[in-house]
Order: C-alpha cells, then sequence, then structure tokens
C-alpha cells in the first residue's frame, strides 16, 4: 500500500514538472509553425497592424515637414533607416503592441525635428551634426589632397560632369562634394562670380 502511494505521488511530480517545462519553454518551441502558412489570424494582424502602422508614419511624416526625410546629413540618414526599421518590427512582431511602435516612430521623428530646429539656430549644433562641403575641382583644375581625403576618384568627377552635359573640364569652374554624398558641377558665369561657393571648404 505504501508502495502504491509513493508511486502515485511520484506521478504527481512528474506531471507537475512536466507542466511547468511547457509553460517555461518559448512559444517557437510549443508550436511547430508551417514555414509557409500559419493560420488566418495572422494575416489579418500584419494587414491590421501594416496599414495602421504606415498611415501613422506618414502622417507624422507630413506633420514634421520635408526635412525629416531629406538627404542632408547622416544624422538624417540613420533616422530614415531607424524609422524603416522600426515599421517593419511594429508589422512582423507580435511583442510591440501598435500603441507602443506609433510612439516610437514619433519619438524618432520628434529628435530628429528637434535637432534641425537647434541646427539652425546653434552654431555649435549645428557644427556637431553637419559635414562641409568640399571642393574637388576648380577652375579646371583637380584638387588631389582634398579627393584623397574624400576617397573620389578623377574618373568620378569626370562622370559627374558629364552628367551635366558637359563636354571640356575647363568649362567648369568647380565641382563640389555635398554633404549628403552628391556632386554639384558648377559653370563658369558670364561675371566671374563665385559667391555660391562661399561656405565650401
Amino acid at each position: 500500500m505504501q508502495t502504491n502511494r509513493s508511486r502515485d505521488r511520484d506521478l504527481k511530480q512528474t506531471k507537475h514538472l512536466a507542466l511547468f517545462a511547457a509553460a517555461k519553454r518559448p512559444k517557437s518551441a510549443r508550436r511547430d509553425k508551417n514555414m509557409f502558412f500559419d493560420n488566418w489570424f495572422e494575416i489579418i494582424r500584419i494587414l491590421t497592424i501594416g496599414v495602421s502602422a504606415y498611415a501613422a508614419l506618414i502622417f507624422l511624416l507630413l506633420v514634421s515637414g520635408k526635412r525629416t526625410l531629406s538627404k542632408w546629413n547622416a544624422f538624417d540618414f540613420i533616422v530614415t533607416i531607424a524609422l524603416g526599421s522600426t515599421l517593419a518590427t511594429v508589422i512582423m512582431s507580435k511583442d510591440v503592441s501598435l500603441v507602443e511602435g506609433v510612439f516610437g516612430l514619433g519619438l524618432l521623428i520628434g529628435l530628429q525635428f528637434i535637432v534641425t530646429w537647434l541646427a539652425v539656430r546653434v552654431k555649435w549644433v549645428k557644427n556637431l551634426i553637419k559635414a562641409e562641403p568640399t571642393m574637388l575641382l576648380s577652375q579646371g583644375q583637380f584638387l588631389p589632397v582634398a579627393m584623397r581625403q574624400q576617397r573620389v576618384s578623377e574618373s568620378e568627377i569626370r562622370a559627374a560632369i558629364r552628367g551635366t552635359g558637359s563636354a571640356s573640364i575647363e568649362e567648369i569652374e568647380a565641382v563640389v562634394l555635398e554633404t549628403d554624398g552628391s556632386m554639384s558641377v558648377i559653370k563658369k558665369s558670364p561675371n566671374n562670380s563665385r559667391s555660391a561657393l562661399q561656405d565650401v571648404a
């Protein structure tokens, strides 16, 4: 009789341990998901959250203005990438609610707005986040030191000049590497003015 009671007690303890272990296991281990299709609920959830998060992101971008997605500096680029990553997480992850995701998108856009607002009003903030444009060619002459510093080749500068429809380097007053990585090609003006190049290093 004592042996039967001990056996029953051991069986109960074993069942309790098995239930506890199952509860502690990750969801991915407890549920064997099909790699192609799980259920319609997940599809509907992604559709609903995706459309809602996308609409919220468009609204926030419209409110914040054009500068949020402009190619202005490295900070803007990082914010743009972070926005895309956050939106993807909100759509695909069940661990992040729609409210949390929209708050995260709003936080990124808000930080970008604050930094750009300060950059046009506070000089040291502007110098901190903004790179200076660099002249790569001046009055038809390549500038080797600047080209080495910015890792730009002559062939890339010639390609930028050809892109403007110019056939001669001598026609070009300057080629400037802008803060967003693009090249501006400035043709010589009739009065030899260089006023647009005053802030170029």
